[in-house]
């Protein structure tokens, strides 16, 4: 019986060496990905005259893509990459975000660093996966911000099923 489970185990250890050895694949957000969507976003915005700044984070929530509008205040680029951050780590809107810690005990999931509870962000995802995220800054207003972030996205769409 010993020798059977030291058997079992041996071959456990043994195939997980194996699969250790594959490199892992996911999917993520490419950088003709990324520019499309901002483009997306810049062009629904300045449909209302919204002068804004467009990031894209990665799966990884790390910075894949960014544009700073003409005419923006040079604070809407680092409130659009926390805005897209915020959307990226929760896997939810930041404006849903905001809505979810606005009282209670939630309210401490603001103080996690780098998060904003603001409309504007928004998660990229393919299929049920979420591969980034967006955020956009400048408009007057989070719900402005999200709709023309969530333009940029509809821009990929077709790409994302």
């Amino acid at each position: 019986m010993k020798l059977k489970s030291t058997l079992a185990m041996a071959t456990l250890c043994l195939s997980g060496g194996v699969f250790a050895q594959v490199p892992q694949t996911e999917r993520n957000v490419s950088m003709a990905m990324a520019q499309v969507i901002i483009a997306g976003a810049v062009e629904e915005c300045a449909k209302t005259s919204y002068r804004v700044s467009v990031v894209i984070v990665d799966k990884a929530g790390q910075l894949a893509a960014a544009l700073r509008g003409d005419g923006t205040s040079p604070a809407t680029v680092e409130f659009a990459r926390m805005k897209a951050y915020t959307a990226r780590v929760r896997n939810q809107t930041s404006q849903e975000f905001a809505a979810a810690t606005a009282s209670g005990d939630r309210m401490a999931l603001r103080q996690i660093p780098g998060v904003v509870a603001i409309g504007g962000g928004v998660p990229i995802r393919a299929g049920s996966e979420t591969i980034g995220a967006i955020g956009v800054s400048g408009a007057p207003g989070g719900d402005k911000d999200e709709i023309c972030a969530q333009a940029g996205i509809a821009t990929v769409a077709a790409g994302l099923n």
